[in-house]
């Protein structure tokens, strides 16, 4: 791992130390959070997973009703009966924050608030069947936009793991080290230097030793 381009000193050193603690706690609070959204993303998916195949057996209801409709009314009666439609449906959209991260809330709003008004026609020229898989519509709506909701929140999920994934490896893999194998090398230099420092004032202790011994030696009378 190649070492950061720094000058080895002291002040380096304790910069360096800071940078390394702060990443390792950035790490750790990437990896966890990594970790609860992996968690969650498993919840939502099992969670999606049964939404859909609970729609699935929905709609195959509400379509084998539409079929039995179909087959015991004219299809100029079923058209008109379905041609005006008196309610309405709409659709509002919030957000909630899941570790960062907005996922879109759906829910529905209508026109009135009485059950009936789904029914746009009256009950005397059409059949039961057709009753049922309108009825059959209605209850749907709301699970589909439930497996929206959740099919959305899988996508961002996923998105953001991979992003979180990227940054906990580029830490663990490339800064960490980085700055580790830094912080090695300036304090092998600093000690390096510290002994040399120390072998020059040995040999300058050294030398004046000397000289004294030698003037001392030479200049008797100044015992």
């Amino acid at each position: 791992m190649a070492v950061l381009n720094v000058n080895p000193t002291r002040m380096e050193l304790s910069r360096l130390k800071k940078r390394l603690s702060t990443a390792l706690r950035g790490h750790k609070l990437l990896k966890d959070k990594r970790d609860e959204l992996m968690r969650q993303f498993l919840e939502t998916v099992r969670e999606a997973k049964l939404l859909r195949a609970q729609l699935e057996k929905e709609l195959k209801s509400v379509y084998d009703n539409f079929l039995l409709a179909s087959s015991v009314m004219p299809a100029e009666s079923l058209d008109a009966a379905l041609l005006a439609p008196k309610q309405e449906v709409y659709l509002e959209q919030t957000s909630k924050n899941i570790m960062s991260v907005e996922i879109p809330v759906y829910s529905i709003r209508t026109r009135t608030s009485d059950e009936s008004d789904i029914f746009s026609y009256g009950f005397a020229s059409t059949s039961f069947e057709l009753d049922d898989a309108v009825r059959g519509v209605s209850a749907v709506l709301p699970v589909m936009l439930k497996l929206a909701e959740k099919e959305k929140a899988v996508k961002l999920m996923a998105d953001e793991i991979e992003k979180t994934r990227r940054r906990v490896n580029a830490l663990e893999h490339v800064l960490i080290p980085r700055y580790t194998e830094t912080i090695r090398f300036i304090k092998l230099k600093l000690e390096e230097n510290e002994r040399s420092s120390r072998a020059r004032l040995m040999k300058v202790k050294d030398m004046m030793i000397r000289e004294q011994i030698e003037y001392r030696r030479e200049n008797p009378a100044s015992l």
